[in-house]
């Protein structure tokens, strides 16, 4: 089976592209009533906030634990519900 080749563009053309685009998409500076909203809305968590998290490592384990047996019995289902259905239609 061939390959499909894509057309090459000459230069001028992506040249021309390039500067049509770079005219067209100017940067835009944002009303600082946007800009006190997000930050308002963006909270980033204190040192102590972080520590304590990360701190709590068995109920990390716990929860990484049952995520992954859930995905484990999601993948043996699906497993066996294409095993039956690959043989009816053999």
């Amino acid at each position: 089976m061939a390959r499909s080749k894509t057309p090459t563009l000459p230069d001028d053309i992506i040249l021309n592209l390039e500067a049509r685009l770079a005219g067209t998409l100017r940067p835009i500076q944002p009303s600082s009533d946007v800009v006190q909203r997000l930050r308002e809305r963006i909270r980033f968590p204190t040192h102590e906030e972080i520590a304590s998290r990360l701190g709590d490592w068995k109920k990390m384990f716990l929860v990484l634990g049952g995520v992954m047996s859930g995905l484990l019995l999601v993948i043996t289902i699906a497993r066996a519900i294409f095993y039956f259905v690959g043989r009816r239609q053999l």
